[in-house]
């Protein structure tokens, strides 16, 4: 992951500065304890799934962020999304990582509101954004974003659950980590 956020090109597409890797480890550590963010990491299911006996870090592929930024609004969540691994971008892996998060959020958080805020320039983030039913509500000049919001109404809800029908929750092969 640290090697990741070394590249240019992500730290643009995620308006992301780049961290020592005493300042990453202290964030993932913050993600695993603070109750207002989710994270799961994105695996390469191809590769998982090819060579048995493969670890998840030789997989990973990104990963998929929910963030319950609202307190006077538990029901509000931003998403976010970062398939880093070159050799697995413009197969899928970020929107079957957003349905997941998403599923997730109206399943088991209750939320209803989700929000995406994405650099101008990132192009496909936003198309992808938009072919999940998000739509523009904000332009930011001085941040370069884009917010995107989706409400989690019935026909919509209907659809993610169509679109996510398939998705089961199971612990790692290990049995050593928990969901979320």
């Amino acid at each position: 992951y640290h090697e990741w956020m070394k590249s240019e090109e992500l730290q643009r597409l995620t308006a992301s500065e780049p961290l020592t890797l005493e300042q990453e480890y202290a964030m993932q550590h913050s993600w695993q304890e603070d109750a207002d963010k989710c994270t799961f990491i994105v695996l390469d299911a191809e590769k998982w799934q090819a060579q048995p006996g493969t670890t998840e870090e030789s997989c990973m592929a990104g990963d998929v962020n929910l963030f319950l930024t609202d307190l006077e609004d538990p029901t509000v969540g931003e998403i976010e999304v970062m398939i880093a691994e070159p050799s697995c971008r413009g197969r899928g892996l970020g929107t079957e990582a957003v349905l997941m998060m998403l599923s997730y959020g109206v399943t088991k958080l209750g939320l209803t509101k989700f929000e995406a805020k994405i650099g101008q320039g990132n192009e496909p983030s936003i198309r992808m954004f938009q072919k999940l039913h998000f739509e523009q509500v904000a332009v930011s000049s001085v941040f370069q974003e884009v917010t995107l919001r989706l409400i989690m109404n019935e026909p919509v809800q209907q659809w993610l659950l169509e679109q996510t029908s398939h998705v089961e929750e199971k612990p790692y092969r290990d049995g050593s980590a928990a969901p979320c």
